[in-house]
């Protein structure tokens, strides 16, 4: 009889082990809140652009700056999507001038080498989906679809709005707060905008493969196009059971033990593999339920042993190029020897030199300081400063009062002087008089 199995805890195991919907990390940016570890690059994506530099912000990535204009800005996934089905949502923002004008590109293509920094109207043929937000036709805004299988040309087509296959309108620019265009690829393709459907088609079907892109460009009035960002989940709620019991058939009765089918989780070779979804009223009896917990468990264990074992090999490896550092840096004689360029041998060895030398002053002055005592040298400093001290608070006022005393002015001989014009001007007024009445005088 099959050991019974709590049901709290097998409530548990199903959550966390049979989750259906993860996020491709590896092709995602901002789900986080913040997009580059650095402020230069995004992890697992690669920028391009003309007339102007691609800015990666911690909270967003400028395409396309608010000028100058005639600028195109791209982001390209380094790694495709591995499986279907799929879904891609972008968080962006647009804004500028009143008759600003731009667009911006969302693609899922296997020839983003062809495409680059290309909008929908100058590239030629391609091999996928691309999705285009702009003011087409002199519209407040629409979004348009396109599907090509590298067969059409669209810059030399004559009429590029009747190869879409799927629009809706919707006014982008200016709104303040950004929008998420959503891209479901799950029996059929879904566009959404802000949660609501814009176009779908049941006959519509993308690939595994592909990669994913995102490219604007403006005009003389430009657009500022600005990505907060962008998730990719893979294996959605409700997508995989149906073509799981197509896939494989489920084995009836209790006494058969059901082998697990294995999926890769990434592009990555050598990737951990995980226990495929299976619908939960596939499972009938109690003992389906423990066989489906124990292959589960078991996957996980699997996995963690996987982990480690790539930790084990990391650290070694990591381990052996230390080691390698550690024998070329003490045996860096020449550039036979440590592998490395003359030049930048040349520059360590005149580094090891300048710190040998550095090494040996300092001896010298710690020995120079060691071996002497300078109590002495210190004690005839402290008395000719007692010296200079004294001097100058016995003979400074004595100095001072005859320095005043030199040169002070003279008061009284100035005194003097001023009594003795005042007595000479007498004189002489006196003189004046007496000659004056000794005068004869006239009568006419």
């Amino acid at each position: 009889m099959a050991p019974q199995i709590p049901q709290s805890l097998a409530w548990l195991l199903l959550t966390s082990l049979a989750s259906a919907q993860y996020t491709l990390d590896s092709l995602s940016f901002g789900q986080h809140g913040q997009i580059s570890p650095n402020g230069q690059h995004i992890p697992g994506w690669h920028a391009s652009s003309v007339n102007h530099e691609v800015q990666v912000l911690s909270n967003r990535v400028i395409l396309t700056p608010p000028v100058p204009g005639n600028a195109k800005g791209a982001l390209w996934s380094d790694l495709t999507v591995s499986q279907a089905p799929w879904s891609a949502e972008v968080e962006f923002r647009a804004s500028g001038q009143e008759t600003g004008s731009g667009n911006l590109n969302i693609w899922y293509t296997k020839d983003q080498d062809k495409i680059g920094t290309d909008s929908v109207y100058n590239a030629e043929k391609f091999d996928g989906m691309v999705l285009v937000v702009d003011q087409y036709g002199g519209s407040g805004g629409k979004i348009r679809g396109f599907l090509n299988d590298g067969s059409q040309n669209f810059r030399g087509h004559s009429s590029l709005e009747s190869l879409a296959f799927g629009h809706c309108d919707y006014s982008y620019r200016n709104l303040g707060r950004p929008s998420k265009l959503k891209v479901t690829n799950n029996n059929g393709l879904t566009v959404s905008i802000d949660d609501r459907t814009c176009f779908s088609s049941d006959k519509i079907s993308l690939p595994a493969g592909y990669n994913f892109g995102l490219t604007a460009s403006t005009g003389e009035n430009p657009d500022s196009f600005e990505v907060i960002s962008f998730l990719v989940q893979a294996g959605l709620p409700g997508s995989s059971s149906q073509q799981q019991q197509q896939q494989q058939p489920i084995q009836q009765g209790n006494q058969q033990q059901e082998v697990p089918q294995l999926q890769k989780m990434d592009a990555f070779p050598g990737a951990p593999e995980y226990v495929v979804d299976k619908d939960a009223d596939s499972i009938k009896s109690q003992n389906d339920q423990f066989t489906d917990l124990h292959n589960r468990v078991q996957s996980l264990q699997h996995n963690m042993a996987n982990m480690f074992l790539e930790m084990k090999t990391l650290s070694d490896k990591l381990d052996s190029k230390h080691t390698d550092l550690l024998f070329s840096v003490q045996n860096m004689k020449g550039s036979q020897e440590s592998g490395l360029p003359p030049e930048i041998v040349g520059k360590i060895q005149k580094m090891s030199d300048r710190l040998e030398n550095m090494e040996k002053v300092v001896e010298i002055v710690k020995r120079d300081v060691e071996g002497k005592d300078y109590r002495q040298v210190l004690n005839e400093l402290h008395t000719a400063v007692q010296g200079i001290h004294g001097g100058l608070t016995e003979h400074l006022p004595d100095r001072i009062l005859d320095i005043m005393r030199r040169h002070s002015p003279q008061f009284g001989l100035f005194v003097v002087i001023v009594v003795g014009v005042q007595i000479a001007l007498a004189g002489v007024y006196v003189l004046y008089k007496r000659r004056r009445n000794s005068l004869p005088k006239k009568f006419l």
